[in-house]
């Protein structure tokens, strides 16, 4: 009887393959983009495996991966569908919430331009530059380096949507149906957030409390202050000032706020079935409930964007500033920033980026973050929605994974748990590092 059994799953597997393989072969828009030079066969066949493996244990119900090795797109495929009735397949030019990804693609390219500008300084306190902070004693002479570094001890969030709710019921004194002059801030079709709760919500963050214990400690709060300080400092709207200093010119048309609201013709992915707040599919509007509340536009997450698009600022970063000949920032501001800041606090973060776990390249495929056989000089983000981006200067290597792995429900997790993305990681860097 077991053995009729595996023989069951291995058939079914198979017929998962074929599946996948058949659909992205009659889908143009889903076919695998492979740079021609690549003996590519190999590694299709352990991605294809890693990929329907995730699918079929409900990590997510369809991803991309997307790979460039020396500025040049090598690999870009899709699989499976947006949700799990297999409706609508993944194309490759579909556009993802990229959750916390928004942090290192967001305010954090303004502030290494700020900095290049000397209109920043990271070791001087940061109430230099946010008032507020002057005030409280225990905030005051925090530094940007700190916070960025998540080194501050700052409390690692606040749920802003409990000051919205009470009893399961949206407040009506915040929230209001349909728009009005002091209720402008949308955050869904149906959600509209009066204008002065972002002031509630900075309130809230300058009166939060912070550790005496200086070691890592993962805050996003100050991404929910950045789009304030950024419009202040650069005398620009913060959604304005990206799109004119970093995406136009890089040609990144599809990265940027609430899509839903532009004339995109590409698909949108979902994201999770809430039940709470929005009470819908959330598809178009930014799954995080604080970003939401900031009718969108914010600094922790509400970034969207294509995989192509998504490449394009990591190339940047890769080439330390550089983009097709144009120097965007600086290459020792972006070396700094993308240098681990406390490692003798075993503090593996840059200033904004991740980086890999320190001792990274002694560790199993199973312990490691991410693959073991990046370089020391790699670095990137996850994002809450089953978004990873990576890039290696050294190894000259982009990889970005997109998924809705919160589909139906954000209580999914077995992307974590079957270690997808990092397996997938693996592969290129064997591929290439034979």
């Amino acid at each position: 009887m077991k053995s009729h059994y595996m023989k069951g799953v291995v058939l079914a597997m198979c017929y998962m393959l074929l599946f996948i393989n058949s659909n992205a072969q009659s889908n143009p828009s889903n076919a695998l983009e492979v740079h021609q030079n690549l003996d590519i066969d190999p590694i299709t066949h352990q991605i294809d495996s890693i990929m329907s493996h995730g699918i079929q244990n409900h990590a997510f119900p369809g991803a991309q991966l997307l790979v460039a090795k020396d500025n040049e797109i090598i690999f870009h495929k899709a699989y499976g569908f947006h949700t799990y009735d297999s409706i609508q397949s993944v194309r490759l030019n579909d556009i993802y919430d990229l959750a916390s990804v928004t942090k290192i693609a967001g305010p954090l390219p303004v502030i290494m331009k700020l900095v290049d500008e000397k209109k920043f300084e990271l070791d001087v306190p940061f109430s230099t530059y946010w008032k507020p902070w002057r005030k409280r004693k225990d905030k005051k002479e925090l530094t940007l380096r700190q916070i960025l570094s998540h080194q501050a001890g700052l409390t690692p969030y606040i749920v802003f949507l409990s000051k919205v709710m009470k009893n399961g019921k949206l407040k009506r004194k915040f929230i209001k149906t349909s728009s009005s002059k002091k209720f402008q801030r949308q955050g869904y079709p149906n959600i509209f957030v009066k204008n002065s709760f972002q002031r509630k919500m900075h309130r809230i963050i300058n009166r939060s409390k912070v550790s005496d214990d200086k070691t890592y400690k993962y805050s996003g709060l100050t991404f929910l202050i950045f789009p304030e300080l950024i419009s202040q400092l650069t005398q620009t709207d913060y959604a304005t000032y990206l799109q004119n200093q970093f995406y136009k010119p890089l040609g990144a048309q599809t990265l940027g706020f609430n899509p839903s609201t532009k004339k995109f013709t590409n698909a949108i992915v979902p994201t999770e079935n809430d039940t709470l707040f929005r009470k819908d599919l959330v598809k178009g509007w930014v799954h995080d409930e604080n970003a939401s509340l900031l009718g969108g536009v914010s600094g922790n997450a509400g970034l969207f964007g294509t995989a192509e698009d998504l490449a394009k600022i990591m190339q940047l970063y890769q080439n330390y500033g550089s983009y097709k000949g144009r120097q965007l920032l600086s290459e020792q501001t972006v070396k700094e920033f993308t240098r681990i800041q406390f490692p003798e606090n075993e503090n593996r973060r840059g200033l904004g980026f991740d980086k890999p776990l320190i001792g990274n390249d002694t560790l199993s495929l199973k312990d490691a973050y991410p693959s073991p056989l990046a370089s020391s000089s790699s670095f990137g983000h996850s994002g809450f929605t089953g978004t990873f981006v990576w890039a290696d200067p050294e190894n000259q290597l982009v990889f970005i994974f997109l998924s809705n792995r919160v589909y139906p429900t954000r209580t999914h997790r077995k992307l974590y748990e079957l270690n997808i993305r990092t397996a997938l990681q693996d592969v290129f860097y064997k591929a290439f590092l034979k």
